[in-house]
């Protein structure tokens, strides 16, 4: 009898939650060992006009949909407040912070790619993992479909495809690993931006390159980067001339979302692990004789 890769992981995934656990702590410790070298990019909504070219360069680079230039020139979509979704890992919100008057802000919405990701912490099967050099992957065979991910994250960006019932993926910006990691690319956002908007480099560099904007034009610039110390610190910075809360990024304190709950999450799994790991491996041996049982019969 064969056992598809959803079907397999539904049955062992329970049992090996306490184990997976352990490696998703390990995973996101790894990523915050030296989170000044990793990679980042610094969002200055100051100079952000609203192009949408960083939502065409990152759907031609993730192939996305099958929209053209075009469909990414229409501006009206500017006008309703918008959010990642499967099929579009970034888009941009235009901003009014004063109902009715002109003045608005643009800014870029996608995964913050956090320092110590809560939705890493939260996935019981590792399937999303904290890389040291920035980016928080996906690995979608190893993906139950529990979507802990989506509940757990405090920016609300993992976005699932409802629309795919046979194998459905939790979706997300990927930083574009293949681009920065293995060829030492810019991500297609930072390369698709006409106005310099997004910066790409370490995240220490970073930091650095936005203390100095706001010390050279405190009347440019809220002072505060937001990323720096929120949830534990982000790889995506962003700098305004707003209240950051105006622009769909939540008030978080500074610590990593995972240390409020894994104290309590790991104390769960200690204690539960050993009859799921049993149930599991029970049931991958009765539906193993269940399939011989059924060979047998036709014969």
């Amino acid at each position: 009898m064969s056992i598809d890769r959803r079907s397999f992981i539904r049955l062992v995934g329970a049992g090996a939650v306490g184990l997976v656990a352990g490696k998703a702590q390990a995973a996101h410790d790894e990523g915050s060992a030296s989170s000044q070298d990793s990679q980042g990019v610094l969002v200055d909504t100051t100079q952000c006009i609203a192009c949408r070219k960083c939502e065409a360069g990152c759907n031609k680079a993730n192939s996305l949909s099958a929209h053209d230039a075009a469909f990414f020139e229409d501006k009206s979509v500017l006008l309703h407040h918008r959010r990642p979704v499967a099929d579009a890992f970034t888009v941009v919100n235009q901003i009014h912070p004063v109902p009715g008057d002109d003045a608005q802000v643009n800014a870029k919405v996608q995964c913050m790619h956090c320092i110590d990701p809560a939705c890493a912490s939260a996935c019981i099967v590792g399937a999303l993992r904290k890389d040291a050099r920035g980016p928080v992957t996906y690995d979608a065979w190893k993906c139950i479909g529990c979507r802990y991910c989506m509940v757990a994250c405090p920016f609300q960006i993992p976005a699932y495809e409802y629309s795919d019932a046979l194998a459905p993926r939790v979706r997300k910006c990927t930083f574009c690993f293949e681009r920065t990691i293995e060829q030492g690319k810019r991500p297609a956002c930072v390369e698709a931006c006409p106005n310099e908007s997004l910066t790409f480099a370490k995240r220490g560099e970073l930091l650095e390159l936005a203390h100095q904007k706001i010390a050279s034009k405190p009347e440019r610039y809220t002072d505060h980067v937001y990323g720096e110390k929120e949830a534990g610190g982000t790889s995506w910075l962003y700098l305004a001339k707003i209240d950051f809360t105006k622009l769909d990024l939540p008030a978080l304190g500074e610590r990593p979302m995972p240390a409020l709950t894994e104290t309590i999450q790991h104390n769960v799994f200690k204690g539960f692990v050993p009859p799921l790991a049993l149930y599991g491996l029970l049931g991958l041996i009765y539906l193993s004789r269940r399939g011989d049982t059924k060979g047998d019969s036709h014969e």
